[in-house]
């Protein structure tokens, strides 16, 4: 009997170390990401103890102190699945604390993706380091030739493998955007549907954008100044997404009528796209400064296109659907959703 069951046990060692070697870049990255995510964990405090805290700023005091009428709302008004997410913070100390890489073939939008067990594949790979994120860039740009990106995360959902803290880089946003992101966040917690990535993200961003202008609506009054100040903001956002978004969709139609073309004719071609869309940006008027020039200083690339598409490219399918099958009721919509697509 202790013959066979060391003859198991070793059989056991063995079977965990040819996984190990087997999938080593996986588990590296996991062990990797769990610890990050554990530094987040370990040094939250609740978000009450930082709204007692002399020492905090009152501008952050009254932001903190919004988080949970945001919740509360989003729970109830909006049918968001309950969590305790969002009731502690963690102080980044003004730095980033998520990198996220993306990458994108430069002749068309087709994304490299990562799998994961039991999540699907991802067209993005997140990192708590700056280095590890700089080091898979390169090695992508380098291996692979791809176009590539590194952005910072104004936050991430879990999806209820922790309780999802408030990063302290929210809170100096405004009321408005601050909900749109907090109840973004939740969409992913309550729906989030396997190798759906555009769809879970379209999703978030759509539920996120019209549950914040509910969220103040609901507290001000629909013609409150709050309420139209905030439209105001958003304004140069909605003018600067559609333009991407039409500028993407006109990449992407001249990557596939050029599919048979030669590499050096695919380069010329993209390359006096590009010129064009950034020429005729400068036509468009905003009134923030954030977004006047800023094709011309972002130099945009594939993945930056790619981005706009996976966040934003189905919000006028979603937006049709809400108002004609669901009378602009988006607590029912979400509700339909829920019950037609499985969730992980």
């Amino acid at each position: 009997m202790k013959k066979w069951l060391k003859r198991i046990g070793l059989g056991l060692i063995a079977l965990v170390l040819i996984t190990y070697v087997w999938q080593f870049e996986l588990i590296n990255y996991g062990l990797l990401q769990l610890r990050g995510q554990l530094k987040v964990v370990n040094n939250t405090v609740p978000l009450q103890t930082f709204i007692d805290d002399p020492a905090t700023p009152d501008s952050l005091r009254i932001k903190a102190e919004l988080i949970e009428e945001i919740r509360k709302f989003a729970f109830d008004s909006l049918g968001i699945n309950y969590s305790d997410n969002y009731t502690e913070i963690y102080d980044q100390k003004g730095k980033p604390s998520m990198y996220v890489v993306t990458a994108c073939d430069s002749f068309s939008f087709k994304p490299k993706t990562w799998k994961f067990p039991l999540l699907g594949s991802f067209p993005y790979k997140g990192f708590f380091e700056v280095e590890k994120a700089k080091a898979l860039a390169n090695e992508i740009k380098t291996k692979d030739s791809l176009e590539v990106d590194i952005r910072t995360a104004g936050g991430w959902s879990t999806l209820g493998w922790f309780k999802d803290p408030i990063l302290s880089n929210m809170l100096n946003r405004s009321e408005g955007d601050l909900a749109s992101l907090l109840i973004h966040e939740l969409t992913h917690g309550t729906l989030f549907v396997k190798d759906s990535v555009t769809f879970n993200e379209n999703l978030a961003s759509f539920i996120g954008d019209n549950g914040a202008i509910l969220f103040l609506e609901s507290k001000y009054g629909k013609q409150a100044p709050q309420v139209l100040q905030y439209k105001a903001e958003i304004e140069d956002e909605e003018k600067f997404k559609s333009y991407v978004l039409i500028a993407a969709n006109q990449l992407d139609e001249l990557y596939k009528g050029m599919a048979n073309a030669s590499r050096e004719e695919k380069r010329l071609q993209k390359s006096k796209a590009m010129e064009a869309i950034q020429s005729n940006y400068d036509t468009l008027d905003f009134k923030s400064a954030l977004y006047k020039g800023y094709l011309k200083r972002r130099k945009p690339n594939n993945t930056f296109f790619m981005s706009y598409l996976r966040y934003n490219s189905q919000q006028a399918l979603l937006e049709s659907e809400l108002n004609l099958n669901f009378k602009g009721d988006l607590k029912a919509y979400l509700q339909y959703l829920k019950s037609k697509y499985p969730s992980l």
